[in-house]
């Protein structure tokens, strides 16, 4: 294990030399000094990880000190610790960036304590930075696949609205990728660095919907048993992405609309408002401007969120995509389940290219998934694509119409099929489905459970 740094800066020279023992029999490189001043000329030729630092010190003393580390952004976590140390000092140490406070006298094993729990903390924070630069690398531009001209004119666009905190509402079939250019534009904004929070406003109940944006006090309504941060909040100095918004109550847009205007955000069963930072990126596949038109759709939050709008074409217009999404997807999935395919027979690129693709990318990426599982040799052949891609009806299907007289039994074949092709053409959102089908939502739990439809 790599040997931590620690520099010690207090004016008493017994306290150093007691520190240093401490320390270096616990496997610590030390260095200690008895300035502030001299400390400030260490770190800036040497790195370190942690330091230790007295406050009261002649010349330059801890919080000065605190407040030049933090000025030359200076990495190491620092740790205060005084002799007359009362609270107001130690909360004015943490405002200037300190991680912890220790009060003289102290016993070996809370400096040993205060350590621990720092590295833990700095652990946390390089696994964090890692963790963003690998999400940055994933919705970088080259990650969303596409050379037609239709996507090099996308790519464009993103890279230009990216830098703005301007609203932009994606408009886009389902399974077109519109939470990932969200992401994209997020990533490669200066605002990276800030949380990213998606909402499906479709999936939500109109009941929790404000919950989930605003947040609640505890006691707010009935199920409200402690407080909750909302959406707005999550996403402080960062991105908040509205998938579906073209779902949310027209109670649900009057107060998104009020945030959107004043910048500010109250928690369900509150009189407080608090100040809120937020990019919004919406999306949606329904028409807004003509869902505004007949009073389906708020105008004024049209405008709002309609600032920079990107339109992201359905795969069907960018057939010249597909083999480069194949070879995409065959290459994440031999990763991820460890396959070894090579790619896909002649006849099987054909019938990928005359197929219409109705559920768009999401569902070429279902299907090549499903083929590379199926496949017995090295290359996708015709036999492991859905039935749908090939044109054919399943045989158990085939069978069933052919000899079948039973107006009842053939109705339920009918209902089955048109579900099956309703999830499909909305990539699962139920909300969708069942406006096409012009049936309840618990109807279509019970048909999807009867069926036995995976969806």
């Amino acid at each position: 294990m790599e040997q931590k740094k620690i520099l010690i800066v207090d004016d008493d020279g017994s306290m150093r030399h007691m520190l240093s023992l401490i320390l270096k029999r616990e496997g610590y490189e030390v260095q200690a000094v008895g300035k502030g001043s001299e400390a400030l000329n260490l770190v800036a030729s040497e790195s370190f990880d942690f330091i230790l630092s007295d406050v009261v010190m002649p010349g330059m003393g801890g919080l000065e000190l605190l407040q030049a580390l933090k000025e030359k952004k200076v990495e190491a976590t620092v740790i205060m610790m005084s002799a007359y140390g009362n609270l107001g000092t130690a909360v004015e140490a943490m405002k200037r960036g300190a991680y912890d406070y220790i009060s003289k006298p102290f016993r070996p094993d809370e400096v040993l304590l205060a350590l621990r729990k720092a590295e833990e903390r700095e652990n946390l924070r390089k696994e964090n930075l890692r963790l963003r630069r690998e999400v940055s690398r994933e919705y970088a531009f080259g990650n969303i696949v596409g050379k037609s001209p239709k996507m090099m004119q996308l790519f464009d666009t993103i890279k230009k609205i990216s830098e703005y905190k301007t609203s932009v509402l994606i408009i886009g079939e389902s399974g077109t990728g519109k939470e990932m250019v969200a992401r994209c534009l997020h990533y490669n904004s200066p605002r990276n660095n800030g949380p990213f929070e998606a909402l499906n406003c479709g999936a939500i109940p109109e009941t929790l919907l404000e919950s989930e944006l605003f947040g609640h006090e505890k006691g707010a309504f009935t199920d409200a048993k402690r407080e909750k941060r909302g959406s707005f909040e999550m996403a402080h100095q960062g991105t908040l992405f509205l998938d579906e918004v073209g779902e949310m109550s027209l109670t649900a847009q009057v107060k998104l609309l009020r945030v959107l205007q004043e910048g500010e955000v109250k928690r369900l069963g509150s009189e407080r408002a608090f100040t809120v930072d937020v990019r919004i990126i919406a999306a949606t596949i329904q028409d807004l401007s003509r869902a505004a038109a007949e009073g389906k759709f708020r105008e004024d939050l049209f405008y709002r969120l309609n600032v920079l709008p990107v339109h992201l074409p359905p795969l069907r217009e960018r057939k010249e995509d597909i083999p480069l999404l194949v070879e995409h997807f065959i290459h994440k999935y031999n990763e991820q389940h460890r396959l070894n395919t090579e790619g896909v027979a002649e006849d099987v690129l054909a019938r990928l290219l005359e197929y219409s693709w109705p559920g768009n990318v999401r569902e070429l990426e279902n299907a090549i998934e499903r083929a590379m599982i199926l496949a017995q040799g090295k290359k996708i052949e015709a036999d492991c694509l859905p039935s749908e891609v090939l044109g054919t009806r399943p045989s158990w299907k085939k069978d069933l119409w052919g000899d079948e007289f039973s107006i009842k039994k053939a109705s339920r074949i009918m209902e089955e099929e048109l579900i099956r092709k309703a999830l499909k053409k909305t990539g699962g959102n139920r909300s969708h489905a069942v406006k096409i089908l012009e049936i309840s939502h618990p109807a279509l739990l019970s048909k999807i459970k009867e069926y036995g439809i995976e969806e």
